[in-house]
């Protein structure tokens, strides 16, 4: 067969990481985005970027864990190359601090961030309601500009971006071989997932360039993220909340609450205000399907649920994302190639 046509559906980090993959790792590939959103209108355009995993009930920890190691060694390779700046990719030091001793002192993905460590008395004292944390560094992929530098790098192989909304993965069917969904909450619809459910992230972005560590409280709820042109500060979880408007009540609880923990924020100015909605279910759906109807074949790779976590893990999952399309498109190419994907 001539070049496997390949659709990618969404194009957040999940989509557009996947894209890449294929491109590079699948040859003899055609590959097109489709979605309704493109950056800088995204869930991860919101997103803090901050690689600290979150934890996945219904995905096995080792899993996980190998997602988040090839995440991290891909983003050390471009934060160390000449393309850092353009990708928004960079390492930051700070603290993860907890009013309480965790069950899990030392969280899985403790080996993989630089210096992970215990903190010490004197760094607890800048805290005085919290009793334990961590301290090390990692990675803050920013989102506004990883993407735009991610379909630079997918147009650059040969990819295009299509801008339309589907009702239906068959509407791809017969102009595509195979269809990767990384559609997030869309996949309610496209996939008839009910499982799927947003929780809805208020942040805020300030300017405050003299603060150069991230504060993290344990729960996640609180933080502090400063990045390249600015410091996010969240957060919420919202669950079952489909509302895009910010609310300035919000708003102002956010910033009391990170007040605490960085006084210096009280000079912070230009702060705005942004809304995401997080695809969450229990588990990473990445699997192969086959849809049937009638007399037709649509082979799917689903690749979408990555709630709060996408950007700590999108490498690593698109990688496998990859794999599972490779398969397919040698299906597709085998002769007796009829009823697998």
């Amino acid at each position: 067969m001539d070049a496997a046509r390949v659709a990618v559906v969404g194009a957040g980090v999940i989509g557009l990481s996947t894209a890449v993959c294929i491109s590079e790792l699948v040859p003899r590939c055609s590959i097109t985005v489709i979605a309704d959103k493109f950056t800088p209108d995204t869930t991860s355009d919101v997103a803090a970027g901050m690689l600290i995993p979150h934890a996945y009930p219904g995905t096995p920890r080792h899993t996980q864990k190998r997602w988040f190691r090839e995440t991290f060694e891909h983003l050390s390779t471009i934060a160390s190359s000449a393309e850092a700046a353009d990708a928004g990719v960079h390492l930051v030091s700070g603290w993860q601090i907890f009013r309480s001793v965790p069950t899990e002192e030392v969280p899985f993905w403790a080996d993989v961030v630089l210096g992970f460590r215990k903190m010490t008395e004197a760094e607890l004292r800048k805290f005085p309601e919290h009793v334990f944390g961590h301290a090390f560094t990692t990675l803050k992929c920013e989102g506004s500009v990883y993407l735009p530098w991610l379909e630079k790098r997918l147009k650059g192989s040969g990819g295009r971006l299509i801008t339309r909304r589907l009702d239906s993965l068959w509407e791809l069917q017969p102009s595509f071989d195979i269809v990767v969904n990384c559609s997030g909450l869309g996949s309610r619809q496209l996939a008839g997932d009910s499982t799927m459910t947003p929780v809805r992230g208020q942040v805020l972005r300030v300017q405050a360039p003299w603060l150069k560590h991230f504060i993290r409280e344990g729960s996640g709820q609180t933080y502090i993220y400063p990045g390249a042109s600015y410091v996010t500060l969240g957060g919420t979880r919202q669950q079952g909340d489909w509302n895009l408007s910010p609310d300035a009540e919000i708003s102002r609880e956010i910033l009391s609450r990170c007040y605490v923990l960085e006084p210096s924020l009280h000079r912070a100015c230009n702060i705005k205000e942004h809304v995401g909605l997080r695809p969450v279910r229990p588990a990473v759906r990445l699997q192969k399907e086959l849809l049937v109807q009638g007399g037709r074949r649509l082979p799917v790779v689903h690749h979408y649920g990555h709630g709060s976590g996408g950007i700590s893990v999108h490498w690593g999952s698109a990688l496998e994302a990859a794999r599972l399309v490779s398969e397919g498109v040698q299906a597709l190419r085998t002769p007796a190639a009829t009823s697998k994907l």
